[in-house]
């Protein structure tokens, strides 16, 4: 073999690999754009208003089982319990976009039958998601003359329940004895029930019931909505003032 022949051989050698290379790179599919987690992976409900996908701290975000093989992610890999947390001073308001200073207080209102409101009326388009306002479970959903659809939550130590009333629809999965967690997509505004005739909109209620059963939610006091919202952690600057 010639010298000339030789360094062709050689060359052809060294540079074969590399040019194979380029050949299957360039003929690859292109990289899938979805964002790629190190498990463990704690994904929340896919309902939730306040994404929080790929969250590796449990206590920050929930854990949905349906979220996780929605995403691909093995149900069987090791989860740590989900610490729920709560705290009256820290509720959000419960239609999604809306803070304290879209709220009107009607909670001393005058209703028929000479009831007193003891809620607040959130007005929204129909099908506004209606969010948890804070951690916590489901313990009562049904359909009833004056609340439509309604659903009780519950706070985790199991004192305060949540009311809301004249729902459209509930969010998938939204069953009694779910777990949910502030932020959680629970419903969509409506005017269900005797607000059939009025726009669509959210009541809400919160009760201090002292760990009554779900049964006897209506005998405990009722606490003003609008003043723990405006009164929220969640809502407030640097300098202690409500913020819009």
């Amino acid at each position: 073999m010639t010298s000339n022949r030789i360094r062709v051989a050689l060359t052809l050698a060294v540079c074969l690999p590399a040019f194979v290379g380029v050949a299957a790179l360039s003929s690859a599919e292109p990289a899938a754009s979805e964002p790629r987690f190190e498990l463990p992976v704690y994904l929340v409900a896919q309902t939730d208003t306040i994404p929080r996908v790929g969250v590796l701290d449990p206590k920050i975000g929930g854990i949905s089982a349906e979220a996780m093989e929605a995403a691909g992610v093995p149900v069987d890999i090791p989860i740590e319990p989900v610490e729920l947390v709560f705290s009256l001073n820290r509720l959000m308001v419960p239609v999604a976009g809306f803070n304290p200073d879209d709220l009107d207080d009607s909670f001393y209102a005058r209703r028929s039958g000479g009831r007193a409101h003891q809620a607040i009326d959130i007005a929204a388009d129909r099908g506004t998601p209606v969010v948890a306002v804070s951690d916590g479970s489901i313990i009562r959903k049904h359909t009833n003359r004056l609340g439509g659809n309604v659903l009780y939550a519950q706070s985790p130590d199991g004192r305060y329940a949540f009311y809301y009333a004249h729902l459209d629809d509930y969010a998938p999965g939204i069953e009694v004895g779910r777990t949910i967690f502030q932020g959680d997509t629970l419903g969509y505004v409506g005017n269900s029930g005797n607000a059939r005739y009025t726009v669509a909109h959210l009541h809400f209620q919160v009760i201090e019931t002292g760990g009554g059963r779900p049964g006897q939610l209506y005998r405990g006091r009722k606490l003003n909505p609008y003043r723990l919202f405006r009164n929220s952690n969640i809502y407030r600057t640097r300098t202690g003032l409500a913020r819009g």
